[in-house]
């Protein structure tokens, strides 16, 4: 997405340092992305006192997934993400989602998500 992102990750059982990965992903980015996103007219008082740049949100939101129901139920909000937010008319239209894949393997119906369906509708 343009101004957040998702991300569901498998961690190493004895490693489960969200706040640390993230950290390094954004460090990275921010360092190959260089000036070119800087938004001087959105760097408040507060975000520059503490640090904090323009391109990032301050925080992350974690949740552990505690079982495949649950599971389901994120990657249905993450693969309806672009159409509540405006950015695709269907799921299946946001490039850089995961949801052909899943497609693919048979989790999901390849309308799920648009023409008469909603975000919100369970799958097929």
């Amino acid at each position: 997405m343009p101004d957040h992102m998702h991300a569901i990750w498998t961690l190493p059982p004895d490693d489960a340092d969200f706040a640390d990965r993230w950290r390094r992903i954004k460090a990275h980015v921010t360092r190959q992305c260089g000036e070119r996103y800087v938004q001087p007219d959105r760097l408040t008082s507060y975000r520059a006192n503490k640090g904090h740049g323009t391109l990032w949100q301050h925080r992350y939101w974690e949740h552990l997934i505690r079982d495949e129901r649950d599971m389901r139920e994120h990657l249905d909000y993450l693969h309806g993400n672009p159409v509540k937010h405006g950015y695709a008319d269907r799921v299946r239209d946001w490039p850089w989602s995961t949801f052909r894949r899943y497609v693919r393997e048979g989790v999901y119906a390849e309308g799920w998500g648009g023409g008469e369906q909603t975000v919100d509708a369970k799958r097929e």
